[in-house]
């Protein structure tokens, strides 16, 4: 049997949302909405959202190469450095990451 307090955190899940549909205000709050159940850490990498996931780094360098596939090369795709990821088949939303955990995804398994 469920206690309360497991309803109340199925109650207040972030249900995946179209990726694609979304407009840049609603990505926005959906982010922060997954930062905020993720309790402020990267769904990938479990490392605070308001640090460098300096072990990810270390484990998975990107190389100037790889980075030019990035829409706006290395500096654009960190300029946020929080992303909403989500399912590249799907569209539906996975939850909030580090963008260079983001890039590492991407990298590795093409998600």
């Amino acid at each position: 049997m469920a206690t309360g307090s497991d309803d109340s955190k199925t109650r207040d899940a972030v249900t995946p949302v179209d990726y694609p549909s979304l407009s840049k205000s609603k990505r926005r709050a959906v982010r922060e909405q997954y930062v905020a159940e993720q309790g402020g850490c990267c769904a990938y990498c479990s490392a605070p959202l308001d640090e460098r996931p300096v072990k990810i780094e270390a484990d998975h360098p990107i190389t100037a190469r790889q980075w030019d596939a990035f829409p706006g090369g290395r500096e654009g795709f960190l300029a946020n450095p929080v992303h909403l990821d989500h399912d590249h088949g799907t569209g539906l939303t996975r939850g909030a990451v580090h963008a260079y955990c983001n890039a590492v995804q991407w990298l590795r398994w093409r998600r």
